[in-house]
């Protein structure tokens, strides 16, 4: 019931603020309630779905949907992969996903070499 009467006033990148944040609400609200399909299907068009979604992957341990994500293109995916792996330490197979899916992504060599050595 949550998610109606947020989404019913909720605009990504509203010049009124308060639809921007409500939108912000219902992405976090579609996540909470496990609605992956909802926000997989939003994250095609939607950057904040798509960071949501992405951190909920994270949360739930789904480190294979993360990865498929990155091998489809999601560049923000394949970051939150790579911190994820740095962070339980992990630097060999972060270092692995970086070569095989992002090689010339500077970013992602960036957070394979400063997050898994600090």
């Amino acid at each position: 019931m949550a998610i109606a009467l947020v989404s019913a006033h909720a605009e990504c990148f509203s010049d009124d603020p308060d639809m921007h944040d409500n939108h912000l609400w219902h992405m976090d609200l579609l996540a909470r309630a496990e609605r992956i399909p909802e926000l997989t299907e939003r994250a095609l068009t939607d950057n904040h779905a798509r960071r949501r979604l992405n951190r909920s992957l994270r949360e739930r341990g789904m480190e294979a949907a993360l990865r498929d994500r990155a091998e489809d293109g999601d560049r923000g995916a394949l970051y939150v992969l790579v911190r994820l792996m740095c962070e339980t330490g992990r630097v060999q197979e972060a270092q692995k996903v970086v070569q095989d899916i992002g090689p010339e992504d500077q970013y992602a060599r960036q957070i394979a070499a400063r997050d898994c050595w600090t």
